[in-house]
């Protein structure tokens, strides 16, 4: 009588070790998949910046620079990009990922073409120093992103106002040209991007939850290395502003 209910302990002892070992198995099932997404948005994204480099050193040293920001021209490869990065956003979920894929190398090599100008006005030096300041603190600041147990969301609203900011500044500054300003420019300007990058990688990793396994998991990843290739980029050209020494 005693020991009618050891059976059913003994059951629910056993049941509970197979929801421990399935939990376990799933969940480093889940962690394998995100790693690999996360991977896949890197290369992406590293991929992009190496072709962007490639394309506007290919582009100075050929002497064609000079069409890409003294003709009219400059403004094609100014806002091609611009027009690319919206298509990309607003029409996600209408274009197959091959298509994502298509634009996203085509935006990073018009990014090539508009970045050539910097070799006519900065040093090789100041350029190849102000290129790893930033691939550090991008390195850093995404593995915050991802590592920290901190929610990162509340930084969203406000560094994208952040943005707005700069942009309005920066034409703003076009007419009133304070010398103040356009040192306080690039100085937050690497700031804001700096958090973005940090909010935007938290981000990439929480959605991997809810595309994993589906259609858009493909996209997810273009769309992903767009965010951080802009948010690195960024980041670079106002280090760039800062530290660069130009070749006057």
């Amino acid at each position: 009588m005693a020991n009618w209910n050891e059976p059913r302990r003994s059951e629910q002892g056993f049941g509970a070790s197979l929801g421990r070992d399935g939990a376990l198995a799933g969940r480093a099932a889940y962690d394998e998949g995100l790693r690999k997404h996360m991977l896949s948005i890197y290369n992406y994204m590293a991929s992009g910046v190496l072709l962007s480099g490639i394309v506007a050193l290919g582009t100075f040293v050929s002497g064609y620079a000079f069409l890409f920001y003294a003709t009219p021209l400059r403004w094609v490869v100014g806002l091609s990009p611009l027009a690319i990065v919206l298509a990309m956003s607003f029409g996600a979920n209408r274009f197959k990922a091959s298509t994502l894929r298509a634009l996203f190398w085509s935006f990073t090599v018009l990014m090539g073409l508009s970045l050539s100008s910097i070799f006519a006005v900065y040093t090789g030096p100041s350029i190849a120093a102000a290129f790893f300041a930033a691939a550090g603190g991008f390195a850093g600041l995404s593995l915050y992103g991802y590592t920290t147990k901190k929610d990162l969301t509340a930084w969203g609203s406000f560094l994208i106002m952040g943005v707005v900011g700069l942009i309005i500044a920066s034409i703003a500054n076009l007419f009133i040209k304070s010398e103040g300003l356009a040192m306080a420019i690039p100085f937050l300007g690497v700031l804001i991007f700096a958090g973005l990058t940090a909010f935007d990688t938290q981000k990439l990793k929480d959605q991997y939850t809810y595309v994993a396994g589906t259609e858009f998991a493909g996209k997810a990843i273009v769309l992903g290395a767009l965010n951080l290739y802009l948010d690195f980029i960024n980041m670079f050209l106002f280090l760039l502003r800062l530290m660069g020494s130009n070749r006057n």
